[in-house]
């Protein structure tokens, strides 16, 4: 433990230079940067490559911390009170803009915040003790990054330091909640944290309009996609294609095959998503044909996932 505190303490006083240091949460690893840092946050997207018009998450220790720069008003305390810690991200007015760096929040008004539930995501934001801005950890666009190692193959020398907290344990990212505009909630971002349990708190989300701004991460047409192209809701492998299978019967005739859950659950499915992904990846095939996948619970995150991934690069639909 003491190993580990001694990691943490480095880590805090890196980012409080303004150096990157790429952590563990229980979604995905995130690229951290100290949120009012501007050159430090400038690094944060020239590493990832990232649009500028999108924008980052601040992460923090807690609610009190969030109430500072964000304004929680009676729905997203809720929420907060519930799920927090834990992976959920509400985008609400920011109402105090010099706590954020104004790169982070893409010049809009409103603040994406989240308090993560890992231990040693925890342990580092209450030694910064100010807000830590964090998109996953890997090129953009790419695909997400559950292990310390993927984020050290994907961004390297980018980095001034990695902390290794193991496999996440959701394995995907979290559940963005739009609370900018009174008495409507519309979910951005379909994640770690299912819409039934959110409705449940703060009743009906509203559709989101396609044209609608980027207010949170993971908005892009074309998004968490892979090398080769991805091919859905397959119901045979085409000669050369790789399988990402689900349940107790994949396919036959892939070139290679992993499951993301032979018995089913979309909970395993979820975690080994980013993961099997990667590796199908690295293969010498033509393409990745996936099975279907129930669209309810982490389902529909997954699906929002592979769908984003399946996106052709160039097309229209990709910009």
């Amino acid at each position: 433990m003491t190993g580990a505190r001694s990691e943490i303490e480095r880590a805090a006083e890196l980012l409080l230079k303004g150096g990157l240091v790429a952590f563990p949460t229980e979604t995905v690893y995130g690229l951290g940067a100290l949120a009012c840092n501007d050159k430090a946050i400038g690094r944060v997207y020239v590493a990832k490559g990232r649009p500028g018009h999108n924008p980052l998450i601040a992460h923090v220790a807690s609610r009190a911390d969030a109430a500072v720069f964000a304004d929680l008003d009676q729905r997203a305390t809720a929420l907060a009170e519930r799920f927090w810690p834990g992976p959920l991200t509400l985008v609400l007015p920011l109402k105090v803009p010099a706590a954020v760096s104004p790169v982070m929040t893409a010049g809009l008004a409103t603040v994406a915040v989240r308090v993560p539930a890992h231990p040693m995501a925890r342990a580092l934001l209450e030694a910064v003790e100010l807000p830590v801005a964090a998109p996953s950890a890997n090129r953009s666009g790419g695909i997400s990054p559950t292990t310390a190692g993927h984020v050290v193959d994907e961004l390297g020398d980018a980095l001034d330091m990695v902390l290794d907290g193991g496999p996440c344990p959701v394995g995907i990212e979290s559940t963005v909640v739009d609370l900018s505009a009174p008495d409507v909630a519309h979910i951005l971002r379909p994640g770690g944290l299912d819409r039934t349990v959110i409705e449940a708190c703060v009743g009906p989300i509203a559709a989101t309009a396609a044209n609608a701004p980027l207010r949170g991460p993971g908005m892009l047409a074309r998004h968490y996609a892979p090398s080769h192209p991805l091919r859905l809701n397959a119901t045979r492998v085409r000669p050369g294609e790789a399988l990402l299978a689900f349940g107790p019967r994949p396919l036959e005739g892939a070139a290679h095959m992993l499951n993301l859950s032979p018995s089913g659950d979309l909970d395993e499915a979820a975690r080994n998503l980013y993961a099997m992904l990667r590796d199908l990846d690295q293969r010498p095939v033509r393409a990745i044909a996936v099975m279907p996948i129930p669209a309810r619970g982490l389902g529909e995150a997954i699906a929002d996932r592979l769908g984003r991934g399946a996106v052709p690069a160039g097309s229209a639909s990709a910009a």
